[in-house]
């Protein structure tokens, strides 16, 4: 027979069994995200054949790297008909600075020859007629010399248009070299070599997968056991149901709340509001996808804790 001691302390035990197994358990997440990349699509910036592109996917580039060639040839036509142009213009102008220099020597003659006419006429040893013919080759060298420096003037100033033109062409070419921007893993490639491509039309989608974003949700109650800057254990699943993890610092908190990111299931669910939470995480051997579930558990000095505690 059980006495009434022996009963009550059996109730204990039973009470701290179940505590102790669920201390030693895994320790809960403070949230669930996925992983995100800072991807950059690569477009052409100039229209032509598409002579190679070296970016298969999977592919690793470099930053600075050449991946891409467009056929630059029109644009290097062009360029030396207009360089053709700008010569042109600068040949007319020396022989206009030449005519007019001519003219102004002849004016300079025509000037003194009027001159003399003059005193001869005063002096009644020449006639009104002759007067007025020097005054004439006078009026008409100072136009002609009026028209040379005006046509000097405007084809001068066709020489910048011309330069401008060749740089924006020089520019042209310039973007037929498709270079790079980031180090990373090519994710998808949009064109293949031989393609006509017009600006603007993507070639590839490149991201850097050696440091991945988790991107997770917590309620506004955890928001006071977060920080910029903070460490914490990301987990992920590895092989045979085991969980891997990794170490992440937390880069963004959002200011502003928002509703569940996931489908609505219940009321309950809607009226929900949480914040988004970005974990810089380095992808050390490649383990991490983009897309792929994680955990985030916060660490305090003690280690690692639920942001609810």
């Amino acid at each position: 027979m059980i006495d009434a001691t022996s009963f009550r302390g059996a109730a204990c035990l039973a009470a701290l069994v179940p505590a102790m197994l669920g201390g030693c358990g895994e320790e809960e997440p403070a949230a669930y995200g996925n992983f995100e990349a800072a991807e950059v699509v690569v477009s052409a910036e100039t229209s032509g054949r598409l002579l190679r592109l070296h970016a298969a996917e999977g592919t690793r580039l470099a930053a600075g790297a050449v991946v891409a060639e467009i056929d630059a040839e029109p644009l290097t036509l062009e360029r030396q008909e207009v360089l053709s142009q700008r010569n042109a213009a600068q040949t007319r102008v020396a022989e206009a600075e030449a005519q007019t220099r001519v003219l102004e020597a002849q004016l300079e003659t025509a000037l003194e020859q009027h001159a003399r006419t003059r005193r001869l006429f005063e002096q009644s040893a020449a006639t009104a007629r002759e007067l007025d013919q020097h005054e004439g080759e006078v009026r008409v060298l100072r136009a002609r010399i009026t028209a040379a420096r005006a046509h000097a003037g405007a084809t001068r100033e066709e020489i910048p248009a011309t330069d401008a033109r060749v740089e924006q062409i020089e520019d042209r070419i310039r973007r037929s070299r498709i270079v790079n921007p980031i180090t990373g893993t090519v994710l998808a490639a949009y064109a293949e070599a031989g393609e006509f491509v017009q600006p603007g039309q993507p070639l590839y989608r490149i991201a850097d997968l050696d440091t991945l974003v988790l991107r997770a949700y917590v309620s506004g109650a955890q928001l006071s056991g977060l920080r910029l800057g903070q460490s914490v254990l990301v987990r992920i699943d590895a092989a045979d149901g085991e969980l891997l993890e990794m170490a992440g610092r937390i880069g963004v908190i959002a200011s502003e709340a928002e509703f569940t990111p996931t489908p609505i299931q219940t009321r309950d669910e809607r009226t929900e509001q949480v914040y988004a939470v970005e974990v810089t995480v380095p992808n050390t051997g490649g383990l991490a996808k983009i897309g792929m579930p994680g955990e985030v558990l916060l660490q305090t000095q003690d280690g690692p804790r639920d942001a609810a505690q």
